[in-house]
């Protein structure tokens, strides 16, 4: 049966990826952040997932605030990477799980959850950023994806909790998947940011450690907060936690070992962290 090998949670800044373009790596500003990957790297290689399971936020390529799904599951044989107008280059695409996808998709509807299912998608810097970050040298990326989007960005939000459950009910799924995969999930964004507004450039480092603390060992003291009171602690975009309070589920409902952790404040008016998992 399938089995999940860890999770991976960082950020995904637009302004990494300028970094990395320039070759800023080493430079003062950007070097604590990206001292935190070379553990994650060495991790990956000797761990060697073949299909990642990605919760994060469409940034427009896919949903705008017309149309905008709470949760919505790809389900494609291939993703691509668009350009968002960040001047990035267009990132490798990735190749899709369909059988797993729609294995997903329908364990969470029985679970009663009401999916947007998506046969076409696009990925954006929320999914390219952290796999650039993982695997930089990659002439392909070496793992499936399935990706899982959750809205941050149109009120009415889901709720911390409804995003853990949204992640247990994934994590249930893959339990009964017949496939012999080795799964990364993983979970981007954040932390605290905010970017527009008269809090722009609001970081709270309290929140975020408070965060980083609870996440392996205590994941229901992150859903302790309604949407709301999480962009007040957080920040309007800091409201992705949501996407690493639902990773975190889908590692499943017993502890985990933190295995890296990096945090550093400010990577372009945001609060980045790397974190990795392992089941305990």
């Amino acid at each position: 049966m399938a089995r999940i090998v860890g999770g991976y949670f960082t950020s995904h800044v637009p302004g990494i990826g300028g970094a990395i373009v320039r070759g800023d790596q080493d430079t003062p500003y950007w070097k604590p952040f990206f001292d935190g990957f070379p553990p994650i790297r060495q991790w990956l290689a000797a761990e060697k997932p073949d299909v990642a399971v990605v919760f994060s936020n469409d940034h427009g390529l896919n949903f705008f605030l017309d149309k905008m799904p709470t949760f919505a599951v790809g389900a494609a044989p291939s993703y691509d990477n668009a350009d968002e107008g960040w001047g990035l280059p267009v990132y490798k695409s990735f190749a899709g799980h369909p059988a797993l996808s729609w294995h997903l998709i329908d364990s969470l509807v029985r679970d009663e959850f009401d999916i947007t299912t998506c046969q076409t998608m696009l990925v954006d810097h929320a999914v390219s950023i952290p796999f650039e970050l993982a695997w930089p040298d990659a002439p392909s990326w070496p793992i499936k994806l399935v990706p899982i989007s959750i809205n941050t960005v149109q009120y009415p939000l889901p709720s911390p909790k409804r995003c853990l459950a949204l992640g247990r009910a994934v994590h249930r799924a893959l339990q009964t998947w017949s496939g012999a995969e080795r799964i990364l999930i993983c979970g981007t964004g954040g932390l605290s940011h905010q970017l527009d507004g008269p809090r722009a450039g609001f970081m709270n480092p309290e929140y975020d450690l408070f965060c980083l603390d609870n996440l392996a060992a205590n994941p229901e003291a992150l859903t302790n907060h309604t949407p709301e009171q999480v962009a007040q602690l957080a920040g309007t975009q800091g409201v992705e936690i949501l996407n690493w309070i639902a990773a975190r589920g889908a590692m499943g409902e017993g502890r985990c070992r933190q295995v890296s952790r990096n945090y550093h404040i400010p990577i372009s008016n945001t609060a980045a962290a790397t974190v990795l998992l392992q089941p305990a």
